[in-house]
């Protein structure tokens, strides 16, 4: 059909009177017009026939991965391979002759380029599409793809431009990447973060060491906060203060951080803080201290039962009580800690079903450490603090009550009062 078309656009350019180079010139001034409004008859067909069809066929359909295809703009690419198909293969009747051959060879060269990228563009697309649709699924969450989907957009760009490099010099693409092997150290140093980066994604996948929305903590470079993003070569982490810190994905697996997901899935937040007992003020209770703690509520059923118990003891044991070191008594710090054990039990803000307890730490310079280790059932950040605080404020503002007091360091008010 071509060959007749050219033939009759000459006839009737010779019909005109024309020949020679003006003649040769028009013919293939005309004949290449003629071919690029086939080409774009053919690009405005498959642009608004084919593509609509899809569309329309996207719309029938009850699944989301052709509507995301659409979306991504995958057919859209793919048109655009008709009408460089119709121009390469025209393009060699209308420069039949020897003559035009640089120019022939430099068309093909670009359009085969021209087809090279608009085919890496829609691999390009499709791997979106891909991604798209995966990170719809559940398993995304747990399971983040977005280093292996970069790796495999850089493999496609490396054989672009090989495919690329291979059309420019006129050799298989074969030959191209024997001629790459020389250059492999090169390439190593070059992509040396994308290579560790790669390994550690897989590492970190693998592992399920780190999620999008993890809270993580790493100190080394200055992170603290939710993880935001997960690439190929680099973690996002935003920071409390809403400062973003960029972490190497290698760094996640060489050096230690830690991941508050376990915390999160618990459902409870550690409470670990200890207040310091002046050790001066812990001594036996007297009855009279005994009778004004059992008014505690707390503490009514617990002085009951301790009492029981002392009395068997000392009573099996013959224990002289006119002697204060003889036997077993009571003590405010002991009544102290109980109240607190009950104290924390009834709080409706700490987690019944996880670790409870209140424990004495060995006595320091600074006095005696009584530590508060539960779980807050409040995992977020300003109501778990408000609740610790609540918790000590409550702590500090008793102790007075069991006859003891807080140690604190002399304050310049203190030495004032001395002189």
């Amino acid at each position: 059909m071509e060959i007749k078309t050219i033939n009759k656009v000459s006839d009737i350019l010779q019909t005109w009177g024309l020949t020679g180079n003006t003649l040769e010139v028009l013919r293939i001034a005309s004949d290449v017009i003629i071919i690029i409004l086939i080409a774009s008859i053919a690009d405005f067909i498959a642009r608004k026939v084919l593509l609509q069809v899809f569309k329309k066929m996207a719309m029938r359909t009850k699944s989301t991965w052709d509507d995301v295809l659409l979306e991504k703009k995958v057919f859209n690419r793919i048109v655009h391979i008709i009408p460089a198909l119709i121009i390469y293969y025209s393009i060699v009747l209308v420069l039949a002759n020897p003559v035009y051959e640089t120019a022939l060879n430099l068309i093909l060269i670009a359009i085969k380029i021209y087809l090279v990228i608009i085919i890496m563009l829609a691999i390009d697309s499709i791997i979106n599409s891909f991604y798209t649709i995966y990170n719809s699924l559940e398993v995304s969450k747990t399971r983040p793809i977005k280093g292996y989907v970069q790796v495999v957009k850089i493999i496609v760009y490396a054989v672009t431009i090989i495919f690329i490099i291979s059309v420019l010099r006129n050799k298989p693409p074969d030959k191209i990447l024997a001629g790459l092997g020389a250059m492999a150290a090169v390439i190593m140093l070059v992509f040396k973060d994308t290579i560790l980066g790669f390994v550690a994604s897989i590492q970190l996948s693998a592992n399920d060491m780190v999620r999008p929305g993890d809270w993580i903590s790493m100190p080394s470079h200055g992170a603290d906060g939710d993880v935001i993003d997960i690439t190929l070569n680099t973690v996002k982490v935003q920071n409390w203060d809403k400062t973003i810190s960029t972490i190497p994905t290698y760094a996640l697996v060489s050096e230690s951080f830690s991941n508050w997901r376990g915390m999160e899935e618990s459902g409870g937040r550690r409470i670990k803080r200890h207040i310091l007992i002046d050790m001066k003020t812990v001594k036996f209770c007297t009855a009279e201290m005994i009778e004004k703690f059992r008014k505690i509520q707390r503490l009514k059923e617990y002085i009951e039962k301790k009492e029981k118990e002392l009395k068997e003891f000392n009573e099996k044991n013959r224990i002289d009580n006119s002697v204060t070191v003889n036997g077993r008594r009571m003590t405010n710090i002991g009544i102290f800690r109980a109240y607190l054990e009950e104290y924390l039990k009834h709080h409706p803000k700490i987690h019944k079903e996880m670790t409870m307890l209140v424990r004495q730490l060995q006595p320091t310079q600074n006095g005696i450490p009584i530590e508060i280790y539960v779980f807050s059932n409040d995992q977020a950040w300003v109501n778990y603090e408000a609740v610790q605080s609540d918790i000590f404020d409550h702590i500090l503002a008793i102790i007075p009550e069991f006859e003891l007091s807080v140690f604190q360091s002399p304050s310049g008010e203190d030495f004032k009062k001395l002189v």
